[in-house]
């Protein structure tokens, strides 16, 4: 097979791989590195467990939504239909740095506070993305594991298993869900105390509230308490401890906090939502692209404190001997 014809449709074959090798698994298949020929640039295969036809109408639409979608979601090159895993699978591009999880694992704790504004906005930016497409796309499933970072260390969002276009959303995938102890600690109350729960665009603004806690501690939730307490005491009103954050520590960061806890308030309507058109939000936009009575008065100082720190971060990047000291392990 001709090298030439692999970037010409959606489905991705073997003739198109080399180099093939596992680098995790997921609750929804094994995970892939491999190098696409033609395009001459590593590529990530999710290969998916369930073999319901060509493609799920889910990957079909995923696919669609995400070509040339936004530097802040990860980009499908194509489906893979192969041999491997004798499955079928998404092409996605790869991201060298790992995800958040593993940044919070390396550094023991939370990262620099540059990088740390840095990336709670531009994964408010894509999650901005994903509910104003047509039809809005809900994530469902938004902890750091799920936040890939790329050379720049620029966050993406990433795992289109667990998400699901808001029209169409599984019970079984959200059986799966509470049954993964991590995704739970991220799960809004509503979604534990009701069989006929069904997602909304604020179950993804709840676990954005606690995503921002786990990046600004550099700790997991609940990560002490059993499974089973924290799917009981999630709707009784038990949240993240705030305890251990210092507002007064950094500027931005007391509001950053008030972000929080308006993101996981116990009513749904009292979430704040995300906002903007389907394009890339400069830095004069609101950092936190959400919109609540919270955000009022933080708009003016966090912009500015965004800039500055923006600047900031990529000097750090861009020295590779200063970025080496700081996060060496990602860099090797």
């Amino acid at each position: 097979m001709d090298d030439s014809v692999c970037i010409r449709f959606e489905v991705i074959r073997d003739e198109c791989l080399q180099g093939w090798r596992s680098i995790g698994t997921g609750g929804f298949g094994q995970i892939y590195r491999a190098k696409h020929k033609t395009l001459g640039m590593d590529v990530a295969i999710k290969l998916l467990h369930y073999k319901d036809g060509p493609a799920s109408s889910i990957q079909r639409e995923a696919l669609l939504m995400f070509q040339g979608g936004n530097p802040n979601v990860i980009r499908i090159l194509g489906l893979y239909e192969g041999r491997v895993g004798e499955g079928r699978g998404l092409v996605m591009e790869f991201m060298p740095k790992g995800s958040v999880a593993d940044l919070l694992q390396t550094l023991a704790g939370p990262p620099p506070w540059p990088l740390t504004f840095r990336m709670t906005h531009q994964i408010s930016l894509g999650m901005n993305f994903l509910h104003h497409l047509t039809p809005p796309l809900l994530h469902l499933d938004l902890k750091p594991s799920n936040v890939l970072l790329d050379d720049s260390l620029r966050a993406k969002l990433t795992d289109f298993g667990l998400s699901r276009v808001a029209r169409s959303v599984s019970r079984c995938s959200r059986e799966k869900d509470e049954d993964d102890g991590g995704t739970l600690s991220y799960m809004p109350p509503e979604a534990l105390q009701s069989v006929n729960y069904k997602a909304s665009k604020a179950t993804d603004v709840y676990s954005y509230g606690v995503l921002l806690w786990s990046i600004v501690t550099g700790k997991e939730p609940y990560e002490d308490a059993l499974s089973s307490l924290v799917r009981f005491r999630i709707p009784q009103g038990d949240r993240p401890d705030l305890s251990s954050i210092d507002p007064r520590r950094v500027k931005g960061l007391e509001d950053m906090v008030k972000l929080m806890t308006e993101c996981w308030h116990q009513d749904p309507s009292r979430r704040p939502s995300f906002l903007g058109e389907t394009r890339t939000p400069s830095l004069h936009d609101d950092p936190t692209h959400l919109q609540g009575k919270s955000l009022k008065e933080a708009i003016y100082n966090t912009i500015i404190q965004l800039l500055i720190y923006s600047i900031i971060i990529v000097i750090i990047i861009n020295d590779v001997c200063t970025a080496r000291r700081l996060w060496f392990p990602l860099f090797v």
